[in-house]
């Protein structure tokens, strides 16, 4: 068995005295994982830096086999995220969360390009932290999650729109929510694409895609705690968000 494909790296681990075991997300073949001979060694490890654009060759006897990868960097995301410690905790959030979401060998072509242009803007457009949170949007939507956040759940109405019902993931107006309002979830304008994405719009937002990341995504996958990098994110953006003393 072997195919070829591009793909970025989620994690990498060392296996053995010199080898690697990485996990990447690619467009055809989805979340998948090999062996990298020689993944330890000063030659190989500089390039298996989680973000990084390979070009990927597996190879495996049968299907069914870890298998193993011959990869070559096309792009490397280190340097635009180093300096830069929103856009890591940014980049890291993004690999954890696809490698606890995904399934494994299922193939998720417009996620996959959406994470691209993603990763592609950590560290170089200060319109990631707004691309990071529709990002979440597109996961929840892609696994069978999607909110629907078009019209009011109660009048129809496509204007006003300020919460999201937590039991039914679907928009609520201001006018239509009344004393219930503090039981529902935030809608700001940066969940719904609209404004520049201030990075408070965009924590608030956080709020409401992570509620439904753990009752519904987690829940799914038994329940286990979302990954640790994605609420140092979140964190990371409330400090920068916070007003000034």
């Amino acid at each position: 068995m072997e195919w070829r494909d591009e793909g970025a790296l989620l994690s990498v681990r060392r296996h053995g005295e010199s080898a690697a075991i990485i996990e990447v997300f690619t467009a055809e073949h989805g979340r998948h994982a090999g062996v990298v001979r020689g993944g330890a060694s000063r030659r190989i490890s500089p390039i298996l830096q989680p973000g990084a654009q390979l070009d990927l060759t597996w190879r495996a006897r049968l299907d069914e086999h870890l298998g193993s990868f011959t990869v070559e960097l096309l792009r490397s995301r280190t340097a635009a995220v180093m300096g830069d410690r929103l856009a890591l905790a940014g980049l890291n959030a993004v690999t954890a969360l696809l490698s606890f979401s995904l399934p494994e060998r299922e193939p998720h072509p417009s996620l996959y390009a959406r994470t691209i242009t993603l990763l592609d803007l950590l560290g170089t457009s200060p319109a990631w932290p707004l691309a990071y949170l529709r990002w979440e949007l597109a996961l929840l939507d892609e696994l069978g999650f999607g909110l629907d956040l078009s019209a009011c759940a109660v009048t129809g109405a496509r204007e006003g729109l300020a919460h999201v019902s937590p039991r039914t993931g679907r928009a609520v107006s201001a006018e239509a929510a009344g004393k219930w309002a503090d039981r529902l979830l935030p809608l700001p304008p940066a969940l719904l694409g609209h404004g520049e994405g201030e990075l408070s719009g965009v924590a608030r937002g956080l709020v409401t895609t992570g509620y439904f990341l753990r009752t519904r995504l987690a829940h799914q996958l038994g329940n286990r705690p979302l990954p640790e990098a994605r609420q140092r994110l979140v964190d990371a953006i409330a400090r920068y968000s916070a007003p000034s003393a």
